[in-house]
């Protein structure tokens, strides 16, 4: 539950108590109840490489299919000056606004430890939460993405945590890196 503490602004009592479901556009239909980490031995090909002003991130899709992780290697520390954000997986559902309620499994690793910080995959549960109410990098990586998209973004120190975390896990200056899945929307 670090997101919600960390990430996000604080959500009302009737926000908590949402359901995991995603609005239904016609796209494919997604399990919104499970996230799992990413496979033992998975070694596939790099979906996305980042250059960093200093250190390396690469990212790969694993069985999206069973909203498993996407897995993130970094050289450390692995640094960015701006936000970047690739759809590693395109999905087909309905697309995320400002004004979405989201239903996502993510993992976020600090750049410079390499570290995870949080992770809905290590829990085996979504998320939910609105797009407004996250850090500004977390939020370009989730408006204007369709429901079933797997991302990647790498986010810097001013787009994440300019004065780093309250919990002591991201520090001043750190970039922070999300590998995440859409699993639903509403709103």
């Amino acid at each position: 539950m670090k997101l919600k503490a960390l990430v996000l602004v604080p959500l009302a009592v009737s926000a908590l108590a949402l359901t995991a479901c995603s609005s239904d556009d016609g796209g494919d239909a997604l399990d919104t109840t499970s996230c799992a980490p990413v496979p033992q031995g998975f070694s596939g090909q790099p979906t996305w490489t980042v250059d960093g002003t200093s250190g390396k991130a690469t990212f790969a899709v694993t069985d999206d299919a069973k909203n498993a992780a996407p897995k993130i290697d970094l050289s450390t520390p692995f640094k960015v000056d701006q936000t970047q954000v690739k759809t590693l997986k395109q999905g087909s559902g309905a697309e995320v606004t400002d004004a979405s309620t989201v239903t996502v499994c993510y993992e976020g690793v600090n750049g410079t430890t390499g570290k995870t910080f949080d992770s809905a995959y290590d829990r085996g549960a979504p998320e939910q939460f609105p797009a407004s109410g996250v850090v500004p990098g977390f939020r370009k990586a989730l408006v204007g993405q369709k429901v079933g998209s797997t991302v990647g973004v790498v986010i810097p120190s001013a787009d994440g945590y300019p004065q780093g975390s309250g919990d002591g896990s991201i520090n001043p200056g750190d970039t922070i890196v999300f590998g995440l899945k859409i699993l639903g929307i509403e709103g």
